[in-house]
């Protein structure tokens, strides 16, 4: 059964699930905003499409408490396909992206990710933590020194708000002060509505306004499937990483298929592709999330900010936003690596195998390469040393 109506997966953790949802919510909107720009998409467009995608999966995914939205790294992959064809060609493509990823989840795509080796795994977690920490730094230069006061200040109460409370996540206390805080200094801080245009209006569910030919076909197929890899391979490999923060086991087959389903209903309803968000999911467990009304509330939530709180909404500071992520990014990386080369645990050629990958991801922001030239890497080298074995 796809669809989740497990009383434990909704109704077990109510309290701290809420609070997740809210913070994940809130850690949703720089991000979202900021790559649909990138990729020329208007920013309601694509806050909607986290909010659908979000709740689709909240009811179908194989994962609870792992967030899916409009994701930066599919929003890259789109960025030709929005300038050269427009927008409704790129809803075409998140459509036929599902339909291909629906299909992958069928015939168990989740399978390879067991092939992965642990090189290519540590290489895809702290590249994605160095991707977090970068795109927060690269928010920074030409901000004033407020700003910078904000976002130290906001890091060192990440640290230190655990340790005088933990019944509300410390992020929402940061993001509530820092909010308060932008409304009534006479200094300027960037808040979300610097970040781009949210005055217009939500879009109509409907079929994207393109010939349904074979020729639509072909301009929409390539990207459709560089889509459908880079978000399967992003929402697989976060899956196991929620599995070992949470102490619980997902489902990869089940998660895949949701990924499909969810892209489909995104872009029916004119929105464009996503898949899992491993900064966002982590916030929401770090912050207490756990079942599936996690992710429920964070897509509530932010629908509710974009249709009923949007002035509140474009209040909050970048700077308590950068702040968090920059945590996020150090709470990702996996500072065991460090210690395994220490002890010569990893080989040399398994150091340099890892390098590889992160280094293609950091430098193409896509997945999918470096972790198929990682899986290639590590494949040759089992080969040689099958072939130097049988010598």
């Amino acid at each position: 059964m796809l669809f989740s109506i497990s009383k434990n997966e909704w109704l077990s953790n109510l309290k701290n699930d809420f609070w997740g949802g809210i913070v994940t919510a809130i850690a949703l909107i720089p991000e979202v905003i900021g790559f649909a720009i990138i990729a020329g998409i208007n920013p309601i467009n694509a806050l909607y499409a986290a909010v659908i995608m979000a709740l689709v999966t909240s009811f179908t995914g194989g994962r609870p408490a792992m967030t899916s939205a409009a994701a930066g790294s599919m929003a890259l992959v789109l960025v030709s396909m929005v300038k050269t064809h427009g927008m409704q060609y790129m809803l075409a493509t998140t459509i036929l992206t599902g339909l291909i990823q629906l299909w992958l989840g069928y015939i168990g795509i989740h399978k390879v990710v067991r092939y992965i080796s642990k090189p290519v795994m540590l290489g895809f977690v702290n590249s994605l933590a160095i991707l977090i920490l970068l795109a927060q730094l690269q928010q920074l230069p030409h901000q004033n020194i407020a700003t910078y006061i904000m976002v130290i200040s906001t890091i060192i109460l990440m640290y230190v708000l655990p340790r005088i409370t933990k019944v509300i996540p410390p992020a929402l206390i940061i993001i509530v002060v820092m909010t308060i805080i932008t409304l009534f200094v006479p200094v300027h801080l960037q808040t979300v509505g610097d970040l781009g245009n949210l005055t217009a209006e939500l879009p109509h569910p409907g079929l994207p306004h393109v010939p349904w030919n074979f020729h639509t076909l072909t301009i929409i197929l390539p990207t459709a499937i560089a889509l459908a890899i880079v978000g399967l391979t992003e929402s697989l490999l976060t899956l196991p990483l929620i599995d070992q923060l949470t102490q619980t086991t997902g489902d990869s087959q089940r998660e895949a298929k949701a990924q499909g389903l969810a892209n489909m209903v995104v872009g029916w309803f004119g929105g464009q592709a996503g898949c899992a968000m491993i900064g966002q999911a982590v916030i929401n467990v770090k912050s207490g999330g756990r079942q599936r009304f996690s992710t429920f509330t964070a897509s509530i939530a932010l629908l509710c900010m974009i249709l009923f709180l949007k002035p509140l909404m474009v209040q909050i500071p970048t700077g308590a936003l950068i702040g968090i992520m920059i945590t996020v990014a150090f709470t990702t990386f996996d500072w065991s690596t460090l210690k395994a080369i220490a002890v010569q645990e990893l080989t040399l050629i398994e150091i340099g195998i890892m390098l590889i990958t992160i280094a293609l991801v950091v430098k193409t922001h896509n997945l999918a390469i470096g972790i198929v030239i990682g899986m290639l890497l590590s494949g040759l080298v089992v080969a040689l040393n099958l072939t130097k074995n049988r010598k």
